[in-house]
Order: structure tokens, then sequence, then C-alpha cells
């Protein structure tokens, strides 16, 4: 079990804690964050729950007021208390839950909780943030199925008083279908009740309470099936108290500690019904496969599952007999223990329907359990490995000031080429064919555009024909051919292109383009400003992660969906330069909203402020809370945009049916809007200001950086923030704020793209030898590290330990991530399978 305590000065933590936070300015006023913690990142330990946030309360610990919380509850309208419930599976304070649950309820965005509203949500980060969210949705979702097999119950008229108390005590969507099952419709009708519909629950309740008055043979009746001989009616019993049994809460969570503290096992095997079936090579390290239910690894968990339903595998759950014994005598002595004296044919039937239920109910109900809860933590670890590295991808730092050429390689049908401006305007479109004959004159095509747009990087897709247009522009710098230009190039992933091109988002960009000349402006301007460019793509077409098609579609789409929403607003967007593609994903906005954004300043001209936004259609109140903080005004680009022929409004413009009444809204530029402060913290920003001796006009200068500094020693946060009446939080980003340089970007703490001018190819590469490379992706099982040999290798998990790794990457969430620079040693060459073992050696920062 994890547990982090953060200690209360500005946040450094990790990286991740630092961008959220838009990045502390402030070298005297950083943050330690100390771990108690006994590490999970040990890849052959079973997943254990971490701790998201520790005892240590650093808001206000709150209560639901009772009237709040009793209304939750009859909403609800569970046995349990919601509170408690998603505390407990989340391992989050009870107070922060209630902070999380009030917040989601006001239509607050993860983004907007994790920057603005940290002490409420006591430093959470947003992945925490956004798990206590989904199990909140699922405890709502599993509410609300109960409700509705209580209606079907009911209508069906076979509820009755103690199956709703059962239903409304499930925890978990498992123990409702269990409870369920046996009354859905199409459902053959249970032996259990088959025999109460005969009457036999009576006998059934006597033969526990009262056996010593039970005659069996008082329930024969001759000719009437089912009750027709004394074994039919014994048999009757037998099944409603197996069914009893298994239903029963305390003798599920019995057999349930059982099984915790036994050896139980998950084992596939070839499939009897498969015959010599293609795929079954892909599957030979599960054709004979056991392992220890708390220590399979997500990756096998969903590679047995994907097995198993191409009918390639069989899957199986084995518990011990000794909990089946251990299960029966409980049972027969403990919790079903006749009351009073009994025969033994009596005893005999109370043992044979505890071992009927532990058989043919309670068995098939673990196992099924068992598979759900592995197979729920494996689509959990794959979809967290996918938001990771999705993240990774976006921020990886931008490339400015420089002209760059993208190259979409290509044999039959050539090289196509973009050169495009520092500001990603595409200024040349050509197609070059440096693997046919005549390749020189097609060099001397290239050197041409190269020196007439002074051109000096080169971004190559990793597509097909990578590897011989890498050699071309390697042999074409060796040899000096663009000189006086100094000339180098990088590979970049460029999974989502081709789709991309054809889509209606890039017809509409590039209109009279050709759809493999797009992909040349794409691949150019994913090293240009990875982030603007990489939002205009599905996510689950980056190329990111594994098992995509094994976890559900649904939670990988709004987990994916969710960090690019992250990753926009927390690097904030100008409002006046900014694509809508980039715009929509900003917390708050949606299509419809950036449409109208974009159509207001095509109509009246660039934003002069962030007050301006409340004139635009459907930005309500709320709205414009939730992405205030996150849009930015930059001075320059507005001086530039002012100079188009667009009149500035002095008033809200007229619209009909529901018009803007907005009032006093401001027409000049105001300079808190270029920085990440909220707009309903300018009053204290201002107030600070003042407390230090300066203005908004020196925001970003190193004369209000040192005035700050010197205020912050000479008074703590906490200090000040009383003085100020805010909070602590609220403060440091004011800090933040006002200290960071002009047009600061949170990415620059982030690699940027390496540039080479020279090729090394697998054959060069010998065991032992020392490397520096990129991880290019990370999944379940290792991480894959470009060392520009145009072969990834492969860092074993095995080889990814805590002592190789930076303090702040000692968890199993943030391990390895793409665009990382690592050192690695080769471990093994396989040049016939074009595979290469890596081991790391450290982490490069």
């Amino acid at each position: 079990m994890k547990e982090e305590r953060v200690s209360f000065i500005v946040s450094e933590a990790h990286q991740a804690d630092r961008w959220a936070g838009e990045g502390s300015s402030l070298a005297g006023l950083k943050a330690k964050k100390e771990e108690v913690e006994e590490e999970d990142f040990t890849f052959d330990e079973p997943c254990q729950k971490k701790q998201k946030t520790s005892g240590a309360c650093l808001g206000q610990p709150t209560a639901l007021p009772s009237s709040e919380a009793h209304t939750l509850r009859n909403e609800l309208n569970m046995n349990w208390d919601l509170i408690e419930l998603l505390s407990n599976l989340t391992c989050v304070e009870r107070w922060v839950c209630v902070n999380i649950i009030r917040l989601l309820r006001e239509d607050n965005t993860v983004p907007f909780m994790v920057r603005y509203r940290k002490e409420m949500i006591n430093h959470m980060d947003a992945d925490a943030v956004r798990d206590v969210q989904l199990v909140y949705e699922e405890i709502c979702s599993l509410a609300k199925k109960t409700q509705s097999v209580i209606q079907t119950l009911k209508k069906d008229g076979v509820l009755t008083a103690e199956l709703e108390q059962n239903l409304r005590s499930c925890r978990s969507a498992d123990e409702l279908d269990h409870v369920y099952s046996p009354y859905k419709k199409g459902s053959k009708l249970t032996k259990a009740r088959r025999a109460k519909a005969l009457g036999l629950e009576a006998a059934t309740s006597a033969l526990i309470d009262t056996p010593h008055t039970l005659d069996l043979r008082a329930w024969v009746k001759p000719g009437t099936e089912g009750l027709s001989s004394l074994e039919e009616v014994a048999a009757g019993v037998e099944h409603i108290l197996a069914d009893m049994i298994a239903k029963d809460p305390e003798t599920l969570t019995y057999v349930k500690t059982l099984c915790e503290n036994s050896f139980v096992t998950i084992q596939s095997s070839v499939s009897k019904s498969q015959n010599k079936n293609k795929d079954i090579d892909k599957f030979h390290l599960y054709v004979d496969f056991t392992c220890n239910i708390h220590r399979i690894q997500p990756h096998q968990t969903l590679a047995i599952n994907r097995g198993e339903s191409l009918k390639i595998l069989t899957v199986k759950v084995n518990i011990p007999d000794k909990v089946k014994s251990d299960f029966t005598w409980w049972c027969i002595n403990n919790r079903w223990r006749q009351r009073t004296l009994a025969r033994d044919e009596l005893r005999t039937i109370v043992k044979n329907a505890v071992e009927d239920s532990y058989k043919r109910l309670i068995l098939p109900f673990l196992t099924r359990s068992y598979r759900t809860k592995l197979t729920s933590a494996a689509e959990k670890e794959s979809i967290a490995m996918f938001v990771r590295n999705l993240r990774q991808r976006l921020l990886v730092c931008p490339v400015r000031g420089c002209v760059i050429m993208g190259v979409d390689p290509g044999f039959r049908h050539g090289c196509k080429l973009a050169v495009l401006s520092p500001t990603s305007q595409i200024l040349h479109t050509d197609v070059v064919y440096l693997h046919n004959s005549g390749q020189q004159k097609e060099a001397d095509k290239l050197r041409h555009l190269m020196i007439k747009y002074s051109c000096s990087r080169v971004v190559i897709g990793n597509g097909t024909a990578c590897r011989e247009t890498e050699s071309v522009f390697a042999d074409l710098i060796s040899r000096r051919c663009f000189h006086p230009l100094d000339v180098s190039y990088c590979i970049t992933n460029e999974a989502g292109a081709s789709i991309y091109s054809v889509s209606p988002e890039a017809v509409k960009e590039m209109p009279d383009m050709d759809p493999n000349l797009r992909s040349a402006v794409s691949i150019g301007r994913r090293v240009q400003d990875p982030l603007a460019e990489l939002v205009k793509i599905d996510p689950k077409h980056i190329g990111i992660g594994t098992y995509q098609h094994d976890v559900s579609a649904g939670a990988l789409k709004a987990a994916l969906d969710g960090v690019v929403q992250e990753c926009v607003s927390f690097v904030g967007v100008d409002i006046n330069i900014c694509s809508e593609t980039l715009m929509r994903h900003v917390a708050g906005l949606n299509a419809g909203r950036a449409r109208n954004i974009a159509e207001w300043r095509e109509q009246n001209g660039p934003f002069i402020n962030r007050e301006q936004l409340k004139l635009v259609k459907g930005m309500g109140p709320k709205t414009f809370q939730q992405c205030a903080g996150f849009i930015r005004l930059n001075s320059q680009t507005l001086h530039s945009a002012k100079s188009s022929p667009h009149p500035v409004p002095e008033k809200p413009t007229a619209k009909k049916g529901k018009g803007k009444t907005c009032v006093n809204i401001p027409t000049s530029f105001n300079p808190l809007d270029q920085t990440c402060i909220h707009p309903e913290s300018y009053h204290v920003a201002q107030r600070f200001l003042s407390l230090v001796g300066g203005s908004a006009d020196q925001i970003g200068s190193a004369g209000l950086r040192q005035c700050v500094e010197r205020k912050v020693r000479n008074s703590s946060v906490e200090e000040l923030a009383r003085t100020l009446d805010t909070t602590p939080e609220t403060l440091k980003l004011i800090i933040d704020g006002l200290t960071q340089p002009p047009g600061f970007d949170i990415r620059q703490n982030f690699g940027q793209a390496d540039f080479k001018q020279g090729i090394v190819s697998m054959s060069d590469l010998r065991v032992g030898a020392v490397l520096t490379g990129r991880v290019d992706n990370t999944t379940l099982f290792g991480a894959f590290v470009d060392i520009g040999v145009g072969r990834a290798g492969l860092i074993h998990k095995s080889n990814i330990t805590l002592d190789k790794l930076p303090v702040s990457q000692r968890r199993r969430s943030l391990a390895l991530g793409p665009g990382e620079r690592v050192e690695v040693r080769v471990l093994n060459v396989d040049p016939q399978r074009g595979r290469i073992g890596l081991d790391l050696i450290r982490v490069l920062q």
C-alpha cells in the first residue's frame, strides 16, 4: 500500500505534478515531496492499490451536510453509504471523496479541479481524480441497475422483501448478477424456484430451525411431480437450502476469505476445439500456463482472454480442495448448524445441500468473480499505460524558430516533401524520387529546395522506406551536399498521419492538396508543435500502448480524451491564434463552443481580454469559470492580429432569440490574461502586487521576481495567504503566474526530438555496448527504446528495477514513458527476427 505525504511548500514532486500546476518558477520556493512508501514498482509483484492521498490533510476536511448526505443516499436508495464505499474502493480519505463528488456534481472539469481546487482534493493529480470519478460513476451505475432490476422483478411478481434487501446490499455488478441471474427472463426455472413453487420453503426453514419436529414423509404427495416420493421431497429441500447458502452474504464473505488465504491459480491450455489454428504460435507462452491469481501480470491476463475469445485456449480457475473441506465444515458446524437435535437423514440433507451449493453455485460464482476482477484490473493497467504514453507524446517540447522539412517516405510513389515556416505555414510541397534511377538529379532538386528556404531540419516519418530515405539523407549530409547549411534530421512516429490526411479536418485545412502531401505536412508539424498537431488525430491511432482491442473501447476513449483535455488545458492556448480543433479540447469547451469562439473572432477581430469571452454565444458563467484560466492572450499576437480590418466591439453584438446582455465588459488588455492565474483570483493578485511593491505591467520581469522572492523570504507563503485572505495553493499559483517569463511553456521541461547527421545499422551493434536512446513506446511487459538503428530494442520489465529509476519515477504509473532519454546496455541481438534485448542502466535527466 502506497502512502504519499506532500510537504507544504510550492509543489515539485515529479514532472506530472509540476506541469499540472503550471510549473513552479521560483527557485527558492521549490517544494519537497516526501514519500513514505513500500514501493510498488516491482513488476513481478502483484498490482497493489495505490494510496492516492494521505492522512495529512492539506485542504479543509469537511463532511457532507447531513441533509446533502441524506439526499445522496435517498437518490441511490442502497443499503450502503456511498462515501464509505467510494473511500474503501479508491483508498482516498472520506473528506476528499466528499469534495470530489461535490465538485463533479457542480460540473467541474478534472483540469480545473487539479489546478484551481488543489486544497479541496488534497493535491491529487489528474489520473488519481479520474480514478475516483470512474469508481463514483460505476457506483452510480450499479445503483441505477439495481433499481431497474427491482422494478423488473416487481413487475414479474417475484420480488420479496428479503430479495429486495439482498439486491440493495450488492456492492459490485458481479454480486448483483449473482443474486439476479436466477430470476432473469429466458433463464430456465432454477431447481430452488421449482422446489419453492411446490411449497417446500417451510420444510427447509424447519430443517435448520426445528429439525426435531420435521417429518419429510408428511410432505410426500403421490402423483405430484417433485413430491411423489421421500427422495424427491429431500432433493427439493436440498435445492432450496443450497440456494439460500449461495445467496447468503456472510457465507460468501467467509468463502472469499478462505480463497484469499489459499493458493488459487489460473490455468490456460490448448482448446480441444481448435484445429491447427495458424495463430496458435502467438500464444505459445500460454498453451501450458499456470500462475497464482495474485501474481499474474496484466498483459498475461489480456493475452489469455484474447486466446480464449479466439477459441485457441481454454481457461479455468483452480481453487484448492482444502477450501471446499473447510467451507463444508464451517457451514455444517457454524453458519448452517441445525438448532436442535436432528436425525441422521436430516443431517445428511444439510451436508448434501452444502456440497451441492459449493459445487453448482458458489464455485462458478468465484470463478466468474476472479476472472472479472483480473480482467478489470488488467484493463485499468493497460488504459493507464495508454494514458501515460499519450501524455508523454503530447508534451514533447516543440522545435521552434526554424524552417522544417517534413518527409513522408516512399519507394515507387516517391518521397512527399512539405517545407514549413517557423510558424507552421506551408511554404512549398513537392515529391522527390530518391530510390529510383536518376537519384542524383532528385538529390540536386532536394538541395535546391533546402537552400532556397534555408531549411536545416528534416523530419522523416517512420513508415515504409524510412530506413532507405534516412540512408540517402545521411549520405548527402556526410558528402556536405547541403553546404553551407548545417543539416540534421530526425525520425518521428507517423502513426495516424495517413488517416488524418483524408479526414474532413485535413480537407478543410488544406483543401486543394494531395492527401500524400498532407501527410508530409502533418509529419513536419508533429515536431514543430506536437500537441497542436496530434490533437487532430483520434488518440487510438497515434500508435501508443498495447492490447487496445482487448480493453473496453468506451473506457479507453474516455481516458484518452481526458488526458488530451488535460494536456491542452495545462499547456494553455492563445485564444487569438489557436485552431478550432485545439480549442475544443480546452476544459469546459466543446466543438460547438469552439466554433462559436472562432466565428466571434472572425467577425469581431482578436479578443482583447478574457472577459470578452462572455460575449460569445453559449459561454455561460460555468463554462467561463472552467475554461478562462487555460485561455491566454499574448500581447505580441494581439498586436499583430489588431492590424487586421476587423472592428473591436465596444458593446456585445445583438443576437437572435436569446441575446447576451453582458454589460461592463472592459475593452483594454489585462496583463494578468497572459498568465495561468484564474480571473476569480485577479483581486488577490492585485493585492499581492501592491504588497510586494510591483505592478501588473512587470509580469515576468527580473525586478518583480526579486521583489516576490524577497517578500516570501521574509514572510512564509502561509502567512502571506492569511494576510490576503486566500489559500496557500491559490497564492502559490499567483506567484508562479507573476514570476514566469512571458510565453512560458511547461513543455520546456520535457525532451525535444533528437536530430542527428549519421546512421548506425543493426549489424554494428555488439553485446555489452552502452548506448543512449529515447523511449519510443511502453507496454505492460517492458519499454521499447529507439537507439537509432532502425529497430527499437526492448528493455524487459525485469530489467527496469527501482535502483535504476530516479526517485520521482519509482511508481508503476510513472516508470518509463515515451520521449524519456535512457542509457542502455545491449544484452542480445537477433538479426533474423529483428530483435534487440536491452538492459536499463539509468534514466538521463
